[in-house]
């Protein structure tokens, strides 16, 4: 199992739009392609206009063809491009993957 932690830095005032996006889109069509949602997080102190997020994978075929799955996917194509008409959501993303450590608790 890998983990792949991303993080979105949204562009000023659109955090609200981009919530509203994966809160009644983005996790449906995730389930819908095998893509395990792990936890999403919102900052209380630090950064603020970020969503941070965990997925996990198999392995990284698995990311490779169920990620290409949901680019490709045409409700999300459209939902994008719909709650996009009033400009970008997402200035920045880092993605990085991982793995658990023997001694972690989540192996």
């Amino acid at each position: 199992m890998i983990y792949e932690l991303r993080i979105y830095d949204t562009c000023p005032g659109r955090l609200g739009a981009l919530h509203e996006r994966f809160q009644n889109h983005t996790c449906r069509i995730f389930e819908r392609h095998g893509i395990k949602q792990v936890a999403y997080w919102e900052d209380v102190i630090g950064v603020s206009n970020r969503l941070t997020y965990v997925l996990a994978w198999e392995d990284m075929a698995h990311r490779e063809r169920a990620w290409g799955a949901f680019q490709a996917d045409p409700e999300w194509q459209a939902v994008r491009a719909k709650s996009e008409e009033s400009g970008p959501i997402v200035a920045r993303v880092t993605s990085t993957f991982m793995k658990a450590t023997p001694y972690s608790p989540l192996k």
